[in-house]
C-alpha cells in the first residue's frame, strides 16, 4: 500500500474581498467600539461570524433591527439601493464592505439598465449577492438559476439582451447556462469583463488540477458559502472519488479515510487559514503526514479598506 499523503491546493482560503470585509469589521470595532452592527453575515463562514460576534459585532438580518443613529456595516455580498435608503431613513452611519468585484457587477447592471437592455443574471435564488445586484434594476433583471431555467426567460427585444453573473459560481456551470441562453438568444451580449471573480476561478482551477489524483477531497467551508459548495462539485466532476464540505476538523468522519491514500485539501474564499491547519493536524493523526502543495496561481491582489476606515493622512 502506498504512503498516505495530502495534496494541498494553492491558492485557497481568503480572497482579497473577504480579507477587506473582515478587516473592515475588526477596524470598526477598534475605532468605534462595540457594538458594531453588521447586516447579514459579513462573509459566509461560521467561524468568522462567531469570532467577530465575540468581539462585539452584532449580526442582523435587516437594517430596521439596528437602533437609530448606530453604525452598520454592509456585508461583502453587496446590498440593493433599497437597503441604502432604509439605512438613511433610520439615520444610520454606514460602512459598505461590498467586495469591489461585486460592486463592478452592480455598476454593469445599472449601465445596461440605463441603455434599456434586458439583463439575465445567472445566479442562485435567495443568495444575498443576487438580491443586491437584482435590486439595482429590478424592472430589467431576470434571475436565471442554472441551465434548466433558460426556457422560462422572456425578453422584450432579442437584440438588446446581456448576461451578468453572481461572482461565486462554478465557471463551468455558468458557461453551460450561457450556451443555453445563446441558443435561445443568438444576439446575447457578454459582460464587458468577466463577472466570476478571480479567486473563485483560481480555487476551482487548483481543485481541478488536484482532484484526479485524490481518493477524497476535503473542502473547508460553510454550507451557505456558494463558492465553497461549488468546490465540492468541481472536485467530483474533475475526478475525485469522494468530496466533503466541513466547517471544522472535528467534522471529518474517520470512515471517510478508510482505504484512502491521497486526500486533497482546499478551502473556500471566506475561510481563514487556521481552519485549514486544523484539518491538516486532524489528518496527520490518521497518518496523513506528508503534505504536497499543488500550485496553479499566485495571488497578489489587495483592496483598500472603505474610505471611512483609512488613516486620515492617507491620500485618497
Amino acid at each position: 500500500m502506498s504512503a498516505k499523503r495530502v495534496l494541498l491546493a494553492e491558492p485557497r482560503g481568503y480572497c482579497a474581498g473577504v480579507d477587506r470585509a473582515v478587516e473592515t469589521v475588526e477596524r470598526a470595532l477598534e475605532t468605534q467600539g462595540a457594538p458594531v452592527y453588521v447586516r447579514k453575515e459579513i462573509v459566509h463562514n461560521r467561524h468568522v461570524v462567531q469570532t467577530l460576534s465575540e468581539r462585539g459585532a452584532v449580526f442582523v438580518d435587516e437594517t430596521d433591527e439596528v437602533p437609530e443613529g448606530e453604525l452598520v456595516v454592509f456585508s461583502a455580498h453587496g446590498v440593493s439601493p433599497a437597503v441604502h435608503a432604509g439605512a438613511a431613513e433610520r439615520h444610520l452611519r454606514t460602512i459598505d464592505a461590498t467586495c469591489p468585484l461585486v460592486s463592478k457587477v452592480h455598476q454593469e447592471a445599472k449601465r445596461f439598465a440605463r441603455s434599456d437592455y434586458d439583463i439575465l443574471l445567472i445566479g442562485h435564488e435567495g443568495h444575498e449577492e443576487v438580491e443586491g445586484t437584482a435590486g439595482e434594476a429590478p424592472d430589467r433583471i431576470q434571475l436565471v438559476d442554472g441551465p434548466d431555467a433558460v426556457d422560462d426567460v422572456q425578453v422584450r427585444d432579442e437584440s438588446k439582451v446581456i448576461w451578468l453573473s453572481q461572482t461565486t459560481l462554478s465557471v463551468d456551470e455558468t458557461m453551460a447556462t450561457v450556451r443555453r441562453l445563446r441558443e435561445r438568444f443568438p444576439q446575447l451580449a457578454d459582460p464587458p469583463s468577466d463577472d466570476i471573480c478571480y479567486a473563485t476561478q483560481n480555487r476551482q482551477v487548483a481543485v481541478k488540477a488536484m482532484a484526479p489524483h485524490c481518493d477524497l477531497v476535503i473542502v473547508v467551508g460553510s454550507q451557505n458559502s456558494s463558492n465553497s459548495v461549488r468546490l465540492v462539485e468541481v472536485a467530483l466532476q474533475a475526478g475525485a472519488t469522494a468530496s466533503h464540505l466541513v466547517d471544522y476538523a472535528r467534522d471529518i468522519d474517520p470512515a471517510w479515510l478508510d482505504g484512502v491514500t491521497t486526500v486533497g485539501v482546499t478551502s473556500g474564499a471566506s475561510v481563514p487559514e487556521v481552519l485549514v491547519r486544523g484539518v491538516l493536524d486532524r489528518l496527520a493523526e490518521h497518518e496523513f503526514e506528508t503534505v504536497e502543495a499543488v500550485t496553479t496561481a499566485n495571488e497578489t491582489i489587495t483592496f483598500a479598506l472603505p474610505r471611512e476606515l483609512r488613516p486620515a493622512n492617507t491620500a485618497s
